[in-house]
């Protein structure tokens, strides 16, 4: 089942893994920082389109970001 903070957490770790900054991934994404904030807080959900970029980005499976599965 989807939980927020499972997502927020993978994508923070995916994140910092890459050493990179919320502000390097919300222009990636064409959003603001808080909304990357907001996401890996589990406070809000993004888009479709918005998830695939993600995964294209980081080559993780959308499965594995909603935590439907634990490999990446």
């Amino acid at each position: 089942m989807f939980q927020r903070k499972v997502f927020g957490g993978r994508l923070r770790e995916l994140r910092r893994a890459k050493h990179e900054t919320q502000d390097h991934l919300a222009t990636l994404l064409g959003v603001t920082v808080t909304q990357i904030s907001d996401l890996e807080n589990g406070k809000t959900t993004t888009t479709f389109e918005k998830l695939v970029a993600i995964c294209e980005y980081y080559n993780v499976s959308a499965d594995y970001l909603l935590g439907l599965t634990d490999e990446p």
